[in-house]
């Protein structure tokens, strides 16, 4: 994975963590205003995770990387994205924007189980070369909705 600079969150808590993973998937947008995009197709989805807190664990983690790839790579790797029901609802179509927002909802949740509360700031995904997409929970919403 090549470095890069992503764009930052000012926050006040002690630690961030930034986990970088890839995975690579396909999806269609089953909307007339996705053009070509309606068609199945497939990216190599590059994901950058911003978690922050103000305390570690009993093993001294914020929050266990092996953990966060396990929540997003193993779920979505080599998927057709529109297959995940548990994720997608009929008419929450798999854009980058969207998927964004269900990796923040599915570290969200799994961080909402452990006592010291960190928090996902930041979720980013870039779905091509050129394109990518920031999702960032408004501030004072527990569930980024």
């Amino acid at each position: 994975m090549i470095q890069q600079i992503y764009p930052q969150v000012q926050h006040d808590y002690s630690y961030e963590l930034n986990k970088d993973l890839h995975f690579a998937a396909a999806h269609s947008i089953q909307h007339p205003d996705a053009g070509k995009c309606q068609q199945v197709h497939g990216h190599t989805y590059f994901a950058n995770v911003t978690i922050a807190g103000d305390e570690l664990d009993d093993s001294g983690f914020l929050f266990n990387f092996s953990t966060i790839k396990a929540l997003i790579h193993k779920k979505f790797d080599h998927t057709l994205l529109n297959d995940h029901a548990d994720v997608f609802g009929e008419d929450d179509f798999p854009t980058t924007e969207v998927m964004a927002r269900k990796i923040y909802e599915l570290i969200q949740q799994e961080l909402d189980q452990l006592p010291h509360q960190p928090k996902c700031l930041q979720v980013f995904l870039r779905e091509t070369p050129t394109s990518y997409c920031v999702y960032r929970p408004k501030r004072g919403t527990e569930n980024g909705k």
